[in-house]
């Protein structure tokens, strides 16, 4: 088909017409993207409840709509649609979405992201910075060089000798952390394989990503030794791992990592990193292996490092007395990854940005670096000093993650992480005050210091903290324990249906809350040899920069009046 006959064919027609529905690369121009982001906005916001008392989700029906039965049936349409039509599309999907910055919502760690963030992220997806390499990433691979400096001044690293990627969430973190420690305990492995079964140690309390990372790594997942935690604190016991670490050097089995968690999800323990590290010191690997990697997977825990410079005498953001304790424990806690390897960072949890922006902070960037080298393809030049695809796990690498990251970083400085998280800390220690009022509730988390609140529930007239007490302890009181297990979940089930169904109580929507299924084991379960003898109990994770303590009364009611419906239930069932 020759050019003069190509203008008129309908291919070309069609290409025009699409080519309006592309961002402009010129100044100036009636842009689409702006006049889309601009109209989705708009729309978007039609979602939210016209009044704070609105339900915690968007939009105004709370059902799943998908047709799971028939949605792969899907197939591509014949004809173009518009733009306009698609962006209507995805806004559809919005509907009963959990509303992330609604002050009723305080489910498991997912706050709201800053605007700053969400709008460096949605800048990176315009031009598409591939932070592979310099020529595709240009000037924007300062936001991760610059992140990994920042975090490692934090950190108390020399932050010239440190660096991080950003990578796909936790996960992603504790898989590089994983390669990175068996490349250099095995260093053989790169090429021929795992061929030796070395041990990854972490706490009984570790996240579950463990088995991920073990498995896709192909070191397998029985190759995990999990430490028993303190009955108080949570924390590794340094006992346990000391006899561990004891028993792999005296069978010349080698450890690739041990792993410090530092805040879990739901009772926010923090491992003695210090002391990890001087027990790695003390038994090494066998002759013939690498260094042990001590990881932090502190990617709920890691803000904490931004109180480093804070004063708690002069106290110049003047936090209560009862919260000044909590914030110096938890930095204090967290001072402690100076002397991991290497550590992970979630911004979209306790740092207040979209979804994803983790990354893997490592202090020694020459080691990591050439331990995973791979070299340049052929049809790749490098064009600035700075190549991360020589090393890293992925290679096309989004810039969303690392600018909404660093600007954050920017955006929040050491005050205004500072202000946020202590003003949690205010709302939880006034919530921990009120549940102190109802008998039949119980804190369950009080001696961490924490951003979640953890509550058991009992039935009405219950002394709920002796219940608790001696459900924890005492082995007579099992079947008690599972009865009333059964009832938190049952209230927490409970809670999710009338969030979901937008039911309100005293005029208000009912919260969106979660609900833990054993954050702790029983002190007489500490092998976890019983997967019933554990502990249940609502989650409250007040993030949220909205939620004031009023909102915080009110959950509590609807916590109260979930058990009521639960035992009407239960009555009408009889």
């Amino acid at each position: 088909m020759n050019m003069k006959n190509s203008n008129v064919a309908p291919w070309a027609k069609f290409r025009s017409e699409m080519l309006s529905s592309f961002p402009s690369p010129f100044r100036g121009e009636k842009d689409s993207l702006a006049e889309g982001i601009d109209e989705a906005i708009r729309e978007l916001d039609k979602l939210k409840p016209e009044m704070e008392g609105g339900a915690a989700f968007l939009g105004t029906n709370p059902a799943l709509t998908i047709d799971f039965d028939n949605v792969k049936k899907s197939v591509l349409g014949p004809k173009m649609k518009s733009s306009k039509e698609v962006i209507k599309d995805v806004i559809k999907l919005f509907e009963g979405l959990p509303n992330w910055g609604h002050p009723l919502t305080m489910n498991n760690v997912n706050p709201q992201g800053n605007t700053a963030a969400i709008v460096a992220a949605i800048l990176s997806e315009v031009f598409a910075p591939n932070i592979l390499e310099g020529e595709y990433a240009w000037n924007i691979h300062q936001a991760e060089l610059e992140s990994g400096g920042i975090l490692a001044n934090l950190a108390g690293w020399e932050a010239e000798n440190a660096g991080c990627v950003y990578t796909y969430g936790g996960s992603g973190c504790w898989t590089y952390h994983l390669k990175y420690a068996l490349t250099r305990v095995l260093p053989d492995s790169r090429y021929k394989g795992i061929r030796t079964d070395a041990k990854v140690i972490c706490s009984q309390q570790a996240h579950y990503t463990m088995l991920n990372s073990t498995d896709w790594m192909g070191l397998g997942m029985d190759n995990i030794i999990r430490i028993k935690t303190d009955v108080d604190t949570n924390a590794m016991d340094m006992r346990h791992l000391e006899e561990v670490l004891k028993d792999c050097r005296t069978k010349k089995i080698p450890v690739a990592s041990v792993v410090c968690t530092m805040a879990t999800t739901d009772a926010s323990a923090f491992d003695p990193v210090e002391e990890v590290r001087d027990l790695i010191e003390k038994y090494p690997n066998p002759q013939g292996y690498g260094k042990t990697l001590l990881y932090c997977d502190s990617v709920i825990g890691w803000s904490w490092i931004v109180f480093k410079n804070y004063n708690f005498k002069t106290n110049l953001l003047g936090f209560s007395d009862e919260v000044l304790p909590y914030l110096e424990k938890n930095y204090n806690a967290i001072k402690g990854i100076f002397y991991a390897d290497a550590f992970g960072v979630d911004f979209h949890k306790t740092g207040f940005s979209p979804y994803i922006s983790s990354t893997f902070v490592y202090k020694n960037a020459k080691e990591f670096e050439s331990l995973l080298s791979r070299g340049v393809p052929a049809y790749l030049q490098p064009r600035s000093p700075y190549n991360p695809l020589n090393y890293t796990l992925e290679v096309s690498r989004a810039a969303t993650g690392s600018m909404a990251g660093w600007a954050t970083l920017k955006f929040f400085g050491h005050e205004g992480f500072q202000s946020v998280l202590g003003g949690i800390l205010e709302n939880k220690v006034y919530l921990q005050k009120q549940i102190a009022c109802y008998p039949e509730l119980v804190c369950v988390n009080p001696s961490d210091y924490g951003l979640v609140t953890l509550v058991r529930i009992y039935p009405e007239g219950s002394n709920a903290r002796l219940q608790f007490h001696n459900e924890l302890g005492d082995p007579a009181y099992r079947r008690k324990l599972i009865e009333h297990n059964k009832l938190t979940q049952a209230v927490g089930d409970t809670l999710f249906n009338w969030f979901r169904s937008g039911k309100t109580i005293n005029g208000k929507c009912t919260p969106y809350l979660s609900f833990s299924t054993g954050f702790r084991a029983a002190e007489y379960n500490r092998e976890l040899k019983d997967k019933e003898a554990v502990i249940y109990a609502i989650k409250i994770f007040p993030l949220n920069v909205s939620i004031t303590p009023e909102v915080m009364d009110h959950v509590l009611l609807c916590v109260i009046a979930a058990r009521d419906e639960v035992k009407k239930n239960a009555l009408q069932c009889v």
